[in-house]
C-alpha cells in the first residue's frame, strides 16, 4: 500500500511556540502536512490572542503538549485546494471530529467526544496540532469558515472564538428575542462582542462589571442600554428580578449568588468563562425561581458560519489592538492584567519572518 501524501510531502512552516510552563514564546520551525484531498491550505494573515492561549502556554489546565504553537482565531487567504485560491477564510477552535456520533450528526462537532482542538491536540495521523501563531495553516475543509468580503480580516479573527462563544448561547438558550433583557458579565474579549450580538438581535442589554470606569465605554461606544457595578449593592438590589438571562464571560473567581438574584423567574444564567477553580453554587435561589444555570462552549461549524454571516450583515467586528509577533510575550503579560481593549490580534502576514 502506498504511503499517504501527507506523510511523504510535509511543507516547511514557521511560527512562535512555547517550550515549557514559563509560557514564553519564541521562533519555531516545524512542518505542516501536505494538502490532502479534502484540505484547504491558507496563508495566515492575522491571529487573535485568546485568554485560552494564555492558559495553554502555561499549562494551567494541565493538558498542554510542548512545543505548543497557540492560536485559534486564525484568518487568511487560500493558497491551495478547496474553494477558490484567494478566498478569505478562517479556522476557529477545532480542526477535527468523528463525523459519526449524535453530536456530529446534529452539527454540534464542538461537543464530539473525539473533537480535535486547533492546537495542542493529537491529530488523526498521530501528529500534534499547531495553531495560528504561524505562517500557514492546513485544515480539513469542513472546519474552514468563509469570511464575507465586507468583514475586515483583522477585526473578524476574534469572532472565530470569542464571537461564536457568545452567539451560540444567545441562540440556544432563547435569549435572542427582541425586547428581552439580557445581562453580560465582564466587558472583555467575550463580553464586548456579546453586547454587539445581543443588540443586533434586538435585545435590551445591561453590562455587569466590577469596574465603574467601563460605564461610559459600555453605554456610549458599545451601545449597551444600562450598566451595573457588581460591587454596588444598591445598584444590584434595584435590578433584582429584571433579567431574562445573563451571559457570564468572567474567567476569574466570582460569586454567582448576586447574578442569580438579577434573574426573573425562569431566568437563565449561562457560563462561558472558564475559571480555574470551582465556583460556589447556591442551590436554594435556583429552586425558588425555577432558574437555570447552564454552560456553552463555542459552536459547531454550521452555527459558526451562521454567526460570521450574521456579523457581516450587521457589521459586527471585535475591537482590537493589532500587534507584531515579537510583541506577543508582552501582550500575554498585559492580558493577565486585562490591559487590552478588547482583543490582541497578531499581524502574522506582515511581521512573522522565518528564521531559516
Amino acid at each position: 500500500m502506498a504511503k499517504s501524501p501527507e506523510i511523504e510531502h510535509p511543507s516547511k512552516a514557521f511560527g512562535w511556540a512555547a517550550r515549557d510552563t514559563s509560557g514564553l514564546l519564541s521562533p519555531f520551525n516545524f512542518s505542516r502536512r501536505a494538502t490532502g484531498e479534502k484540505d484547504v491550505t491558507f496563508k495566515v494573515l492575522f491571529c487573535g490572542v485568546c485568554h485560552s492561549d494564555l492558559h495553554m502556554v502555561k499549562n494551567e489546565w494541565g493538558s498542554s503538549i510542548y512545543p505548543l504553537i497557540p492560536g485559534h482565531e486564525i484568518v487568511g487567504v487560500v493558497t491551495e485546494v478547496g474553494s477558490k485560491v484567494g478566498d478569505k477564510v478562517g479556522v476557529g477552535c477545532m480542526v477535527g471530529a468523528c463525523h459519526s456520533c449524535d453530536n456530529c450528526d446534529n452539527n454540534l462537532e464542538n461537543y464530539c467526544p473525539k473533537m480535535i482542538l486547533t492546537y495542542g491536540a493529537n491529530y488523526y495521523d498521530g501528529t500534534i496540532t499547531y495553531g495560528g501563531y504561524s505562517d500557514t495553516m492546513v485544515s480539513d475543509e469542513h472546519f474552514v469558515v468563509r469570511i464575507p468580503d465586507n468583514l475586515p480580516l483583522d477585526a473578524s479573527a476574534p469572532l472565530l472564538c470569542a464571537g461564536i462563544t457568545v452567539y451560540s448561547p444567545l441562540r440556544f438558550y432563547g435569549l435572542d428575542r427582541p425586547g428581552m433583557h439580557v445581562g453580560v458579565v465582564g466587558l472583555g474579549g467575550l463580553g464586548h462582542v456579546a453586547v454587539k450580538f445581543a443588540k443586533a438581535m434586538g435585545v435590551k442589554v445591561t453590562v455587569i462589571s466590577t469596574s465603574p470606569n467601563k460605564k461610559k465605554e459600555a453605554l456610549e461606544h458599545l451601545g449597551a442600554d444600562s450598566f451595573l457595578v457588581s460591587k454596588d449593592q444598591d445598584q444590584m438590589q434595584a435590578a433584582q428580578g429584571t433579567m431574562d438571562g445573563i451571559i457570564d464571560t468572567v474567567s476569574a473567581q466570582h460569586p454567582l449568588l448576586p447574578l442569580i438574584g438579577l434573574l426573573k423567574t425562569q431566568g437563565k444564567l449561562v457560563m462561558v468563562g472558564a475559571p480555574e477553580k470551582p465556583l460556589e453554587l447556591p442551590v436554594f435561589p435556583l429552586l425558588m425561581g425555577r432558574k437555570l444555570l447552564g454552560g456553552s462552549c463555542f459552536g459547531g461549524m454550521k452555527e459558526t458560519q451562521e454567526m460570521i454571516d450574521f456579523a457581516a450583515k450587521h457589521n459586527i467586528t471585535s475591537d482590537i489592538e493589532v500587534i507584531p509577533i515579537d510583541y506577543v510575550n508582552t501582550a500575554m503579560e498585559r492580558l493577565v492584567k486585562a490591559d487590552v481593549r478588547y482583543r490582541f490580534v497578531i499581524d502574522i502576514g506582515n511581521t512573522l519572518k522565518s528564521s531559516s
